[in-house]
């Protein structure tokens, strides 16, 4: 009898915990991860958040300050790209770093091969270096695209596309996204048009050679230096800008970023004003990609509408 109840205990104990209800949750058997996009620039990131939310997990590995365009990837960034499920880049000779990485070419996608045909072509500037990228040159093609906001656009339906691929049965939702976004897109474009014919045909110097395209789109008459917002111009540099000055008299400066306060004045006092127009390829402090082509083009008006 005593072999009997013990027998019976056993495979009572037995029976109970093989009850599935009784699995804990740590054993159940885990969902499939969302598919994994990388991308190379923070503009990517935001279209590819704002048409894939919820449906893609995106990531843009680079975690320091500086521009995207002059990055070097450690090894641990790029094996992080050959995990992904797609690889998006900006195209335009943007992604210097690629030649020379092993990434698998299926998953590459160029977002701005739609209007490559109409790549800006610049002349040769001189090689200098800011932030942790080292010396380079902004000789070559143009890159900084997307503040052309139509060929952001284009950028935008390159993004959806590598999307859907991803995610097929979700082509409506990914497509209702997009429609979403290139409104927004269009209404910077429609803002900027307005802004550029009321500049005119003032002349304008930018503190960098990146705004060829927005440029060509908005009909301005630009030319460029190579200033950096946080260092304050020698007296060489301020004798370099006023003889570009002589035959182009502008009386406003485009900064890519907020501009150490005597590089301000020191502006001023030869007639040139400073407006931030942050192309935003890294992630701004605030806001997004769209807040801050909206606060650009803004401080742009302001000053167009002062003179």
């Amino acid at each position: 009898m005593i072999k009997q109840v013990t027998l019976l205990t056993v495979l009572s104990i037995l029976l109970v915990g093989c009850n599935p209800g009784n699995i804990k949750p740590s054993a159940k058997k885990t969902v499939s991860p969302m598919p994994q996009v990388y991308v190379t620039n923070y503009p990517l990131k935001y279209f590819a958040e704002r048409i894939g939310a919820g449906l893609v997990d995106v990531h843009f590995p680079m975690t320091e300050d500086g521009d995207p365009a002059f990055w070097q990837p450690n090894s641990q960034a790029i094996a992080r790209y050959q995990t992904a499920d797609a690889i998006i880049t900006n195209g335009a000779t943007y992604e210097k770093w690629i030649a020379n990485a092993t990434l698998p070419d299926a998953k590459l996608v160029d977002s701005s091969r739609s209007f490559g045909g109409k790549f800006i072509q610049m002349a040769e500037v001189e090689t200098h270096s800011h932030g942790p990228g080292g010396e380079h040159s902004h000789t070559g093609t143009a890159f900084t695209t997307w503040i052309d906001f139509d060929q952001a656009a284009q950028q935008a339906g390159a993004v959806k596309d590598a999307i859907v691929k991803l995610v097929p049965s979700q082509k409506d939702v990914l497509e209702k996204n997009l429609v979403v976004l290139v409104a927004d897109m269009k209404q910077l474009d429609e803002e900027m048009l307005a802004v550029g014919k009321l500049v005119g045909d003032r002349p304008i110097i930018a503190s960098h050679p990146v705004y060829d395209y927005w440029a060509r789109r908005y009909s301005l008459k630009l030319k460029s230096v190579l200033w950096e917002p946080d260092v304050v111009p020698s007296a060489e540099a301020i004798d370099q800008l006023k003889k570009l000055l002589d035959g182009h008299a502008a009386q406003v400066m485009i900064w890519e970023g907020t501009p150490a306060p005597e590089s301000v004045e020191k502006l001023k006092a030869i007639g040139i004003a400073s407006v931030v127009f942050d192309p935003c390829g890294n992630v701004p402090e605030t806001g997004d990609w769209l807040t801050t082509m909206h606060s650009n083009i803004s401080s742009l008006r302001t000053w167009a509408e002062s003179k």
